[in-house]
């Protein structure tokens, strides 16, 4: 990791990802939308409808989990119709703005590939683990919303904003006594490839003001 500096120039399209970084990315999408049918098809639903709004209750409340180990990690059932952290969860705004962000994200990431940014080993890493996870999460918000059991006829633009993130893995922190806000493979992947562009980013600022010196 110490070195986040580009690939030799004398390979060839350095900037350019291989068959191997595309099977990776595919195989993470895949693992990632595999485990969440798993957990809808898992867990019961727990459904409450007030003013036609369908929303899942808390699967700790309800009893509806698998103990992986007791007390500390747990596989659940959860709609996130926000972001990381459940931010926006259950609020009217949520299906319009957090459908458009990943269309966005993706969009600014293509430029930026086009533009060499990612253009080392790590970097080309990071890239398709946000690629993966945030195509990972967007097909959750563009499918969920219309496998809902509705209790009335919605139309098709109601249904798409009814769309939710599936996460699933439940963890609580021994040392502070936290619950950690529950999330699914593709969150991990973002989480993790924003690790590795700051730490890239640390390392090559260091690299930087070594030059200027």
């Amino acid at each position: 990791m110490s070195d986040c500096k580009s690939d030799s120039p004398q390979t060839k399209s350095p900037c350019r990802l291989t068959w191997g970084y595309v099977v990776l990315g595919i195989a993470l999408y895949i693992a990632d939308q595999a485990s969440k049918i798993w957990a809808v098809k898992r867990f019961d639903l727990n459904w409450q409808d007030e003013v036609n709004h369908v929303y899942f209750t808390d699967p700790r409340l309800m009893g509806n989990k698998i103990e992986v180990i007791e007390g500390y990690f747990n596989f659940i059932r959860v709609h996130n119709t926000g972001v990381a952290f459940g931010f926006g969860n259950g609020t009217v705004w949520s299906g319009y703005v957090f459908l458009l962000l990943p269309i966005l994200a993706m969009t600014i990431l293509t430029i930026l590939y086009i533009k060499k940014f990612f253009c080392n080993v790590w970097m080309k890493l990071a890239y398709i683990f946000l690629m993966a996870g945030i195509a990972g999460n967007l097909t959750d918000r563009l499918i969920q919303g219309f496998l809902i059991p509705y209790k009335e006829e919605h139309s098709f633009f109601t249904k798409l904003m009814n769309g939710y993130v599936v996460d699933f893995i439940d963890i609580k922190i021994p040392v502070i006594d936290y619950v950690w806000p529950t999330f699914n493979i593709a969150d991990s992947l973002i989480c993790c490839a924003a690790g590795i562009l700051f730490i890239c980013g640390f390392f090559m600022g260091k690299d930087e003001q070594k030059l200027k010196n």
